[in-house]
């Protein structure tokens, strides 16, 4: 997900505290807190104010060889756990990063790369239930980067049981799905040619597939796949993707795909202040179209981020079609969403 880094002030940003350890490397603590406001149309809003917090714990240290190693354990709101994470970098060969929780490895680093003053679309409060490519990013996984050499960036990674369980140390997960799902495979590719000129210096292309066993006889394999492109040029972000999910399911009234297509521009009017506008568009089609017809979602978003010293302010003007590619009545929702964030 491409934030603006002139806007994109994360939640996650700034130190608490800094503590040091003789020869056990350091530690750090950053956080920050969201405070949201939100008004809708065919959108029950209840209680309309909201508040988040965060907390990121990282480690790091260096092996005599010149490797460094790194350890990061996020927790989101009323101490929920996110992910924890161990990156090992090894100089001129890479790195190997090993993932419990949700980090975005793999393909799940491309859901939406497009660029944004603040959010994705389907990231504001109406729960649009859009169904993106995941692969083995929200699994335990392992996963190996490649050095970037002439611009090119290579990942792969690699989930034992996909939708096991996350496991604490000495101990092992029950089988994912009564046994029914195998391993999952994710490879990704990022390229960032120039062509020799200034202008196309901003280009990123980027691709990823991924792969998950079935061993249910009565279903078949799961297929991702996702490929776009951004390009900055000065102060304007443009981007463009598209991806599926091809699910392996047989049966005529299951869902057999989810097809989607994106676009964003995004532009820096100064060093704090940004706009964005973002379109998604999803299709769930069924197994047996006879039966049931695919079903189109979409949903766009207006936002502007503003920035000064550790608070940003962010507002988001967002609309959806089908949401949760449901076509009955009361799916077709509106929000507006006022947020500030402070960084700590």
């Amino acid at each position: 997900m491409n934030k603006l880094t002139k806007v994109g002030l994360s939640a996650l940003c700034g130190s608490l505290a800094a503590v040091s350890a003789a020869k056990a490397g350091d530690m750090t603590v950053t956080g920050g807190a969201d405070m949201s406001y939100v008004t809708g149309a065919n959108y029950v809003t209840g209680n309309p104010i909201g508040m988040g917090s965060n907390l990121t714990f990282k480690g790091s240290g260096e092996l005599d060889n010149g490797w460094s190693f790194d350890y990061t354990v996020a927790m989101l709101n009323q101490d929920a756990y996110s992910n924890s994470v161990v990156n090992i970098v090894m100089g001129g060969m890479g790195s190997i990063n090993i993932n419990q929780g949700d980090s975005g490895n793999g393909i799940d680093a491309m859901d939406d790369k497009m660029p944004t003053a603040w959010e994705e679309p389907w990231g504001n409060v109406l729960g649009t239930g859009v169904h993106l490519v995941r692969g083995v990013g929200p699994e335990a996984n392992i996963q190996y980067k490649s050095p970037t050499i002439a611009g090119i960036t290579i990942t792969t990674a690699m989930a034992h049981d996909m939708g096991a369980g996350n496991s604490a140390d000495k101990a092992s997960s029950g089988n994912a799905s009564g046994g029914s799902t195998g391993r999952g495979y994710d490879a990704t590719v990022n390229l960032n040619p120039s062509f020799g000129t200034e202008i196309l210096s901003g280009l990123n292309l980027f691709v990823g597939a991924h792969y998950t066993e079935n061993l249910n006889e009565t279903e078949n394999d799961k297929y991702e796949g996702v490929a776009g492109a951004t390009l900055d040029i000065g102060p304007i972000s443009l981007g463009y993707a598209t991806s599926g999910v091809s699910t392996g399911q047989e049966a005529n009234t299951e869902v057999d795909y989810y097809k989607n297509h994106m676009y964003g521009v995004a532009f820096n009017i100064n060093d704090n202040l940004s706009v964005s506008y973002g379109y998604h568009e999803s299709q769930q089609g069924f197994v047996n179209p006879a039966l049931t017809e695919a079903v189109h979602m979409d949903m766009d978003s207006y936002q502007i981020a503003y920035t000064v010293g550790g608070a940003s302010i962010r507002y988001a003007a967002t609309e959806v079609n089908n949401a949760a590619y449901q076509t009955t009545p009361g799916y077709d929702k509106e929000a507006d969403v006022l947020s500030v964030s402070l960084a700590f």
